[in-house]
């Protein structure tokens, strides 16, 4: 009895193009969810100053309260600059951050004029390594 041969031929080739597809897209999954962490780390950073700043500017919002109601003015602050339009300005830095508070004094109240959160941005000249994962 002679039994046909088996032919693994096609059948080995569809393995193996499998093999290396599932290969291709597991690397692929790994360096996205890295790319991910890395990225979910920096926001959470970048919210934890800005809500710092926040949080700073709420206890200097009080501390002004705290003024207008002793019977003092907007310029009886220290720290604040007074700009050309009767707007105290006050700024707090943190971690290259700085929230910038504009108040303007309406009778034994305030008005918030200005109230902003910037980061100096300055551009990375260096594009050498612009491919190569740091």
């Amino acid at each position: 009895m002679n039994k046909p041969p088996i032919r693994l031929g096609p059948l080995a080739l569809l393995l193996t193009v499998i093999s290396i597809c599932m290969t291709v897209f597991a690397i692929l999954t790994f360096s996205t969810a890295r790319a991910d962490l890395a990225l979910a780390k920096r926001y959470a950073y970048t919210t934890s100053v800005r809500y710092s700043l926040e949080k700073s500017g709420q206890e200097y919002l009080q501390e002004v309260d705290e003024i207008l109601q002793d019977g003092g003015t907007l310029y009886d602050l220290f720290e604040a600059e007074m700009d050309p339009k009767g707007i105290s300005v006050y700024q707090i830095e943190e971690s290259g951050y700085t929230l910038t508070i504009g108040l303007k004094q309406k009778g034994s109240t305030y008005s918030i004029e200005v109230w902003k959160i910037e980061k100096e941005w300055n551009q990375d000249d260096n594009i050498e390594d612009l491919w190569i994962p740091g």
